[in-house]
């Protein structure tokens, strides 16, 4: 019996192993940006008008040879490097630049980067800083997804089940490519929304996930060259910053946007809080910048009162001792301590707050939305605001489970993101938001949660799926990675779009429309011929191997094609009917060659058969099938080309589950 089980192992293993797990990315080289340059990185640009010096931190022992911008519209413009002071290299944007966020190719006797969102060239400095902020986008490149449908979040298939029969599986990397791409759409379609996108820590979920910062890297490039800037901080996911540092940006910056100040702090990891060193470099960079309107970004929240509770902290200050035991009773143990241990560290921070003014300090970490009101006895308003997860189903669902309930999470949560506004003369507001303190109410707006984007990229092809649930079409530009040569199909194509440009930078092509997303499901495909090849789909294993009447288990599906697979179901038939279907989702969603999974609640039967139906973005299909017997097991595949697309109007063509109730044999 023990050496049945190890050969089904190793069976499995080897499966697992033969199962494609190419990465395609168009920001992913073996030199890191970080190797060559401390900043700008992706997450962290340079930021200049036409005639500006913007500073380049060289990493140590690497020499710059040359600096270039280029977007896909504009450029390329060399940058003048002007001299060498303190080992920062000073640079000069052309005069004639044309104002974008560009892609910065550096040169140094290391090797060459390309760097996507490295010089933000402003048209002119903002009157209002419109901010798009994410948090805990937690992308990996393994497995980490939710389910969604409308207002609907839960984390597994049986718990979505209870609410809807048609839900939407939400990997970390979709939903945050997904937020990426409608803030960098409506950031830059001429309506002004945002202006800029700003994320509060923990970007990849494992600090060890090289793929996953690369992965990140492609959702940064997504909106940034559309013409949206990002900027971003460190989470304690992030820490220690092993990846971090080389593919997002440095542990704490500073960056001067007009009239507004962004600095970024390093909550650290389990230490959740800034160390003193930082907050001394911040007061000191603050006091370098007068007369500049403040806005920090930290991982950890310093409050640990809610919004429940009033969420109005005011009439204090943390320059009066007495003041000081009343704040740190309503601070997070994260900042002050449970024992008061760090309230040094604690009281410092809010001292630098109300001092210098601070209007806005954003934050994540507990994946769900909690604002604070803090009015320091000068009358000064300074807002704390927590975000919800935006790519991580990790804490409350909504509704609730009641897996959260008994863990004490109450307060339904989504994939969320927030729109915040800041004034030259300081004012903050959430122009969406009617009320931020209403109970029993998600505050944060529901993108991704109703708007997701599924890329694919195939060597004959780039296909998107987009399922839009907001209510009204959503217009603004869209970049994709293409191969050489390919062009849109309209025939597999039923968004409206304009081809604004196309170029082909450091090896990659890229293509920038102007496109409307319509209500509903859609896609758009863009390739080098028609697609008459169906997806090659093989069922891996099951886990466990032997599943017993009613009891769940998971289906491992091998897959890929040459343009894009747009849905895959798999079916569970006993006695030749089929009783079950189940969406499976992609561990790399924006792979075409991947690995798929689903999770079965349970067949009430001795044997059934798995069959998987994978559907491409023309309607070919493949299939496979797993007969279980319980002792023995056998599969087939086929195949069928229609080489037709199945694009329509507005007809809900999604990842469809049609659950029905599993009854016992007699």
């Amino acid at each position: 019996m023990l050496g049945k089980r190890i050969i089904a192992l190793l069976v499995a293993l080897f499966t697992l192993a033969a199962i494609p797990t190419t990465t395609v990315s168009a920001v992913a080289t073996d030199l890191a940006p970080g190797e060559v340059l401390v900043k700008p990185l992706p997450g962290a640009p340079a930021i200049g008008l036409p005639g500006d010096t913007i500073e380049i931190y060289p990493a140590e022992g690497v020499t710059i040879q040359s600096l270039q911008i280029i977007s896909i519209l504009h450029g390329p413009y060399d940058l003048q490097i002007l001299g060498t002071e303190n080992g920062v290299i000073k640079a000069k944007i052309p005069d004639d630049a044309t104002p974008d966020v560009y892609f910065l190719v550096v040169k140094s006797d290391k090797g060459e980067v390309t760097i996507p969102n490295g010089v933000w060239v402003m048209k002119e400095a903002p009157t209002v800083l419109r901010i798009a902020q994410g948090s805990d986008l937690h992308v990996t490149s393994g497995s980490k997804m939710g389910l969604v449908c409308g207002d609907y979040f839960q984390k597994s298939i049986t718990e979505i089940l209870k609410y809807c029969q048609n839900p939407i599986p939400l990997h970390s990397y979709t939903a945050t490519d997904s937020f990426m791409t409608y803030y960098a759409m409506v950031g830059s379609n001429g309506e002004n929304i945002v202006n800029i996108i700003l994320a509060t820590g923990d970007d990849v979920d494992t600090n060890g996930d090289r793929a996953g910062y690369q992965m990140l890297d492609e959702a940064i490039l997504h909106a940034t060259a559309a013409g949206t800037p990002f900027i971003s901080v460190k989470g304690n996911h992030d820490h220690p910053p092993t990846y971090y540092t080389e593919y997002v940006g440095p542990r704490y910056f500073y960056e001067v946007i007009g009239n507004f100040i962004i600095i970024g702090l390093d909550s650290r990891g389990e230490e959740r809080h800034p160390e003193m060193e930082q907050l001394e470099w911040m007061e000191q960079v603050l006091k370098d910048h007068p007369g500049k309107i403040p806005i920090v970004l930290v991982h950890h929240p310093f409050w640990y009162i809610s919004r429940y509770e009033g969420g109005v902290v005011e009439n204090l200050t943390a320059f009066d001792d007495n003041d000081w035991q009343q704040i740190k009773k309503l601070a997070s143990w994260d900042w002050v301590g449970k024992n008061g241990e760090y309230e040094d560290i604690a009281r410092k921070f809010l001292q630098i707050v109300e001092e210098y003014n601070v209007k806005l300090i954003l934050s994540g970490h507990i994946h769900k939305d909690k604002p604070v009101l803090y009015i320091d006895k000068n009358g000064n308003e300074h807002w704390f605001y927590t975000l919800t997860t935006t790519g991580a189903p990790d804490k409350t669902s909504n509704p609730p489970s009641q897996t959260d309930i008994n863990r004490g999470y109450t307060q339904p949560s989504w994939y969320g993101s927030q729109v915040i506004y800041v004034y030259s003369d300081g004012k903050v507001e959430f122009p969406f938001v009617d009320d931020l303190f209403a109970e029993n109410t998600i505050i944060s707006l529901p993108i991704p949660q109703k708007f997701i984007v599924f890329r694919q990229n195939g060597e004959e092809g780039t296909a998107v799926k987009f399922i839009n649930e907001l209510g009204q079409s959503i217009s603004g530009p869209l970049v994709l990675e293409i191969p050489e040569g390919a062009k849109i199909d309209p025939q597999a194509t039923n968004i409206t779009y304009t081809v604004l440009g196309e170029r082909e930078i450091s090896g990659t092509y890229y293509m920038l429309l102007n496109v409307t997303v319509p209500e509903g499901v859609s896609q758009i495909a863009v390739v080098k011929e028609t697609d008459t090849k169906a997806p090659e789909v093989s069922i891996g294993y099951l886990s466990p191997s032997k599943p017993k009447p009613g009891q769940a288990f998971k289906v491992y599906i091998s897959a890929n094609d040459n343009v894009g697979i747009k849905d895959m179901k798999v079916e569970v038939i006993v006695d030749g009917k089929v009783v079950a279907e189940y969406p499976a989702f992609s561990m790399k969603p924006a792979e075409v060659e991947a690995t798929y999974f689903t999770e079965i609640p349970g067949v009430d039967a001795e044997s059934f058969t798995i069959k998987v139906i994978a559907t491409d973005f023309y309607g070919n299909t493949g299939e496979a099938e797993y007969t279980y017997s319980g002792t023995a097991t056998t599969t087939t595949t086929t195949s069928t080309a229609s080489g037709e697309s199945t694009c329509g109007p507005a007809a809900l063509v999604g990842l469809v589950m049609i659950p029905l109730l599993l009854r016992r044999r007699k």
